[in-house]
């Protein structure tokens, strides 16, 4: 058994013993938490004091003869790192000089720097073995954490582990201490067995892709093949330690990627125990609980390198520069993603993630191009919109005199005032709209199929076909274990594991969750019906404005009362979303800790749930609330609708002039541009600011002095809720996208031009801003493939909706087809056919406008006004009661709801049923590579048996050969 020597804090010679199984080059160090000493290998703590003391006084007989002032300080100095080093207490005489000598140590060690090893490097001090993960933590704790520290590290070693620990007096704050952490083949084999990881043993015989003879086309878009494709292609099998020789293994040192060597240390890590007794202490194990206890301050992988220098050694391949080179800059944004680089350095699941946000982009192509031509059409078509033609007529609508749109402080208006907005409202009111919501409603059926297929290849290709999440699921989180106040045998492991039973408390604070849940759910609702309120409050307010402002009298026919409360409303509800967005992420936080989930999946679906649900009444509500119910519910003159009954004279708020789909398009474009708007520049400036001030002291230090592991301590943490907040952030702009886009055929557009600006930032910020996070493995996109599902689904209710209620298509294809007067399918006419009258002698004084606000045109010869209704005029039998015409348009628009969501629901399980989820080459690669897998095994075990008897038959010749010569 080898043993590692090293000198303790109290200048002791102490021995550390590692396992019997792991004994061949043990070099690691080890820190005693019982003094501030260390506890390296015996040559290696030798010659790297030894080394760095000669070093340092050399330099300063160097420096002597210019500055002989100084020498004293140098030896003082020299003295003190000495003591650092060794842990001689006897040279820490003067510790209120320490910073000022660490400083004088900084600045001589910066002019040797050419004589010692950059610290930008990813390997030990030997410069063999590399560096697969960091830990840090700071003295200034108590002695129990101490401890802890002791035994885990401990621990690790006697798994196999090595560890080197760098001094607080070389990092740049002076009190921070890093643990390196490198596996070397024995662990990596032992646990890519346990991990089931996937290893070649063929290169692969079939074509990687198919020669399309149009390929060149896409020359501009292609990045370099070894960045495309950064390793060859192989047929891979389940690792099988006893069976190594099976595998194509060149180099033991690099046959695992560093993204699988950190998931293999993390597994290790956060299996680790550090109680005192195993046995007693089967809780405490984990560098997660460990990193919540404050017991160490960060523990993350390291980056290969900076990203903005090119390797000097050509030979040595830095994935982070060729990421950052041809992913991560604005300039590549029209060019592929390196999605094998991605996995190959962060892992599968942020690969997955850039994958389908990659995949999502290209499919906003198609549905951009589709709604320009949609909305062509309505500019083209603008000059053929006979309804506003009339609307804009001095014949027409400048003689059909509107009732009020609100009580006393609304006066009589002409029709014709509305000549803009009818103009507008056409550009998105028009049978484009209809096509659309039908297109966009198969769109995201083709989106989600294609999806599905591209995932599968990617599957295959990063070997996940055969990926198994049981271990994961079954891990048991920290939080869940402390909350165990008893034990119970687990069917699969048959080991006794920490079990919260369900009691009245536990009960108490589901019920609690969900009641918190439904709180937050009506509180946002209730901010809507602030901003409604608000709405109909300030209307009268803005009407009044605009008449006692001359500028605004002549802007009259483009900005409305309407237009200015709606666009000001909608900026108000964008500002109270934003707000409550905060608050959210807390609040679902908070929920889901507060139910004690068992297990990290378990953990991120019900933190899922939470927070999308949240989002979606946030984001949504305002939407559909102009969408559904805005002008539907307003009675008519004489019998108007109020919020919360007359005593509140709120009443129900009227559509603008130009139809409700106009101001259904205002609302989508503030809250969903507002958002992308903001999105992005939060996610750009805010990692900025948090590395610029934690890394402001060091920033400038050459690489002997600002290592590697102290790079990447500054830089922010990628947390363990990073990659959920990207895909809500996607998923609530699909849900803009698909649930109201016939209401905005440009939404696909906006998208599509955010998501290119997006891909490029978040890959930016992971590249430069972020720590490199632990690689981890996942089949798919998990529970976002299923609200994706979700959302397809309700869009094409929606949309259809939003055509038959919203928009004014029904109504007009009704007249045309059903009650134009001439029996000619036109449009002539509708205006006056979709007008109700009303007496104006039949105003209540609570709705009769003031005198001061009538206008001079409006005389006694004015007896009836017109609003927007299909009623019976006055001195009918049936007066102000719905006409036959008004029941025939709701019947028609029920009637297209249903054929429209048959007609789309049909074509959407055809395409689900017609598109396989796996393409037929990855099926036949994948039914390959077990057939190689199968045959390859087999001949491996008959040539290793063949070897074995092989050898029996000769031993057994010369023994006869012997005989026979005797």
């Amino acid at each position: 058994m080898n043993r590692v020597r090293g000198w303790s804090g109290e200048n002791n010679l102490m021995e550390m013993s590692p396992s019997d199984y792991y004994h061949d080059d043990m070099n690691g160090s080890y820190h005693d938490s019982s003094g501030p000493g260390f506890l390296y290998g015996e040559s290696e703590c030798y010659r790297t004091s030894v080394a760095t003391c000669e070093s340092l006084n050399s330099s300063m007989a160097t420096l002597a003869s210019s500055d002989s002032s100084r020498e004293a300080q140098c030896e003082a100095h020299s003295l003190d790192l000495n003591s650092s080093l060794t842990g001689d207490s006897t040279f820490n005489s003067v510790p209120s000089q320490f910073p000022r000598k660490r400083a004088l140590f900084l600045k001589y060690r910066s002019r040797i720097e050419k004589q010692q090893q950059s610290k930008d490097l990813v390997f030990f001090r030997d410069g063999v073995r590399r560096i697969d993960f960091v830990l840090s933590y700071t003295d200034e704790d108590s002695e129990k954490h101490r401890r802890k520290r002791e035994l885990y590290e401990a621990n690790l070693i006697k798994v196999g582990l090595e560890l080197e620990t760098e001094d607080k007096i070389e990092s740049e704050d002076g009190k921070t201490y890093f643990v390196k952490i490198h596996a070397p083949w024995e662990v990596l084999a032992t646990y890519a067995d346990v991990l089931k990881i996937k290893a070649p043993f063929k290169v692969n015989d079939l074509q990687r892709k198919s020669v399309n003879p149009l390929s060149w086309l896409a020359t501009p878009l292609r990045l370099p093949d070894h960045i495309m494709y950064p390793d060859p292609d192989y047929f891979t099998a389940t690792f099988n330690k006893s069976k190594a020789d099976f595998f194509l293994i060149d180099d033991k040192d690099t046959f695992f990627t560093p993204a699988t060597r950190n998931r293999i240390v993390y597994y290790i890590l956060s299996r680790c125990a550090y109680g005192e007794d195993e046995r007693l202490d089967k809780d405490k194990k984990g560098i997660k609980r460990l990193l919540n206890n404050g017991t160490y301050t960060a523990a993350f992988p390291l980056h290969d390198g900076k990203y903005w220098v090119k390797p000097k050694d050509s030979s040595f391949e830095r994935d982070r520069y060729n990421l950052y080179q041809h992913w991560a800059t604005f300039s590549c944004f029209f060019k592929e993603q390196p999605l094998n680089l991605i996995r190959k350095y962060y892992g599968e699941r942020i690969g997955l993630y850039f994958a389908w946000l990659g995949f999502y982009t290209e499919m906003l192509f198609f549905a951009a191009i589709v709604g320009l031509i949609c909305f062509y059409y309505g500019l083209t078509s603008y000059k053929d919109n006979e309804w506003s033609k009339e609307i804009c007529s001095e014949q027409i609508g400048g003689n059909i005199v509107m009732c009020p749109l609100c009580d006393k402080k609304c006066t009589y208006w002409k029709l014709s005032t509305t000549c803009n907005a009818s103009w507008q409202a056409h550009l998105f009111d028009n049978a484009g709209t209809l096509f659309f919501a039908i297109f966009m409603g198969i769109w995201v059926t083709l989106f989600l199929e294609l999806w599905k297929r591209r995932q599968a290849r990617l599957a295959y290709e990063w070997d996940l076909v055969d990926f198994e999440e049981a271990e994961q699921q079954l891990q048991i989180r920290p939080e869940y274990e402390n909350k165990c106040t008893s034990r119970k045998l687990n069917p699969i492991t048959q080991e006794m594991e920490p079990n919260l039973p369900i009691t009245t408390v536990r009960c108490a604070r589901i019920c609690l969750s969900g009641a918190t849940v439904l709180l937050w759910i009506c509180l946002t609702i209730s901010c809507i019906i602030g901003v409604i309120a608000y709405r109909l409050a300030v209307y009268a307010a803005f009407a009044s404005f605009m008449k006692e402002h001359e500028q605004f009298n002549k802007m009259g026919s483009s900005i409305t009362p309407q237009l200015a409360t709606a666009v000001t409303g909608s900026c108000i509800n964008f500002v109270i979303i934003m707000i409550l967005n905060l608050m959210y992420d807390r609040v679902a936080i908070w929920i889901t800790n507060l139910e004690i989930p068992k297990t990290h999946v378990e953990y991120e679906n019900k933190l899922t749930v939470k927070m999308f649900l949240f989002q979606f009444v946030n984001y949504y509500s305002s939407i559909f609330y102009v969408a559904f119910f805005k002008g539907k519910f307003i009675g008519y003159p004489g019998g108007y609708s109020y919020m919360f009954g007359q005593t509140t004279r709120l009443r129900n708020e009227e559509c603008d002039p130009g139809g409700c789909l106009i101001e259904l398009t205002t609302q989508l474009v503030i809250v969903m541009t507002g958002k992308q708007v903001w999105g992005n520049i939060q996610e750009s400036l805010v990692p900025v600011v948090m590395n610029w001030w934690r890394g402001r002291g060091a920033r400038n230090h050459p690489d002997s002095l600002y290592s590697r592991w102290e790079q990447d301590n500054d830089l922010v943490v990628f947390g363990q809720l990073q990659l959920f907040d990207e895909y809500l952030e996607m998923v609530i702009q699909f849900g803009f996208v698909s649930l109201f886009v016939a209401s905005f055929p440009l939404a696909p557009l906006l998208a599509l031009f955010n998501n290119i600006i997006e891909v490029r930032v978040d890959a930016w910020k992971l590249t430069t801003q972020f720590r490199r996070p632990v690689a981890a493995k996942a089949h798919s996109i998990g529970a976002w493939g299923e609200i994706l599902s979700g959302i397809a689904i309700l869009s094409v209710v929606t949309n259809a909706f939003i055509v038959a209620f919203t928009s004014d298509m029904i109504p007009r294809l009704v007249y045309m087809y059903a009650y134009q007067p001439d029996g000619v399918v036109t449009m002539r006419g509708y205006i006056n056919n979709s007008l109700s009258l009303f007496n104006i002698s039949e105003f209540l004084p609570a709705n009769r406008p003031d005198d001061d606000e009538v206008p001079p045109w409006f005389n006694g010869s004015i007896t009836t006004c017109r609003y927007q209704d299909y009623r019976y005029p006055p001195g009918h039998q049936n007066q102000y009661t719905h006409t036959l015409q008004f029941w025939h348009i709701l019947a028609a628009k029920l009637a297209f709801i249903i054929i429209m969501e048959h007609i789309v629901f049909m074509i959407k399980f055809f395409l689900a049923w017609l598109i396989p989820d796996v393409p037929i080459d990855v099926r036949d690669r994948v039914r390959r590579e077990r057939y190689l897998v199968q045959e390859n095994l087999y001949k491996f075990e008959v040539e290793k048996v063949r070897c074995q008897f092989g050898g029996y038959v000769d031993e057994e010749n010369e023994v006869i050969s012997r005989h026979n010569a005797l």
